[in-house]
């Protein structure tokens, strides 16, 4: 399985929370923490990604990047 990690742009994001109903993996969760913009801001938690990719589609601020690291069992 393919390992991801994924960076917010807390700048940007507005907290509407989409991208840590969508993640499958529940690797995105609402922080305690406003952001820049006032908002509360999202937080990941690495381990269980998988760079699917659904956070950031889901976004509707374009505030998340998703990378694959290029680590894990790529063959499960």
């Amino acid at each position: 399985m393919r390992n991801g990690i994924i960076d917010i742009d807390n700048k940007v994001c507005k907290g509407c929370g989409l991208c840590t109903k969508y993640c499958v993996r529940g690797c995105i969760v609402m922080g305690k923490e406003f952001g820049p913009s006032g908002y509360l801001s999202p937080e990941f938690t690495p381990g269980k990604c998988t760079a699917c990719g659904i956070c950031a589609r889901m976004c509707p601020d374009y505030a998340i990047e998703v990378y694959d690291t290029g680590e894990g069992d790529k063959d499960k």
